[in-house]
């Protein structure tokens, strides 16, 4: 139920978050060429270090996107009624 609730925070975001939706285009792209690099049977030097180099990009986009997910649950704790949404910003 936790998924579903993830799930339908991220889709109220991409509706009404410009930032949230920026970052996660930018993360689908960098998954793309991330996608594009693996289908590869090798990669030059090169393409290893641009394949790392997006990795980590796409890890540091996704870092803000759960920062922004959990501020919205935790903005919207008290607006939920109960102590559930609190519980869960103490524990992560």
């Amino acid at each position: 139920m936790e998924q579903n609730a993830q799930e339908d925070i991220k889709a109220h975001l991409m509706q009404t978050n410009e930032k949230f939706r920026q970052l996660m285009a930018q993360h689908h792209e960098y998954k793309v060429q991330v996608g594009a690099l693996e289908a590869k049977t090798a990669l030059t030097a090169q393409e290893e270090l641009e394949e790392h180099r997006l990795k980590k990009l796409k890890l540091h986009l996704k870092d803000e996107m759960e920062q922004i997910v959990s501020e919205y649950k935790l903005q919207h704790a008290a607006t939920m009624g109960g102590t559930k949404g609190c519980n869960l910003a103490r524990v992560s």
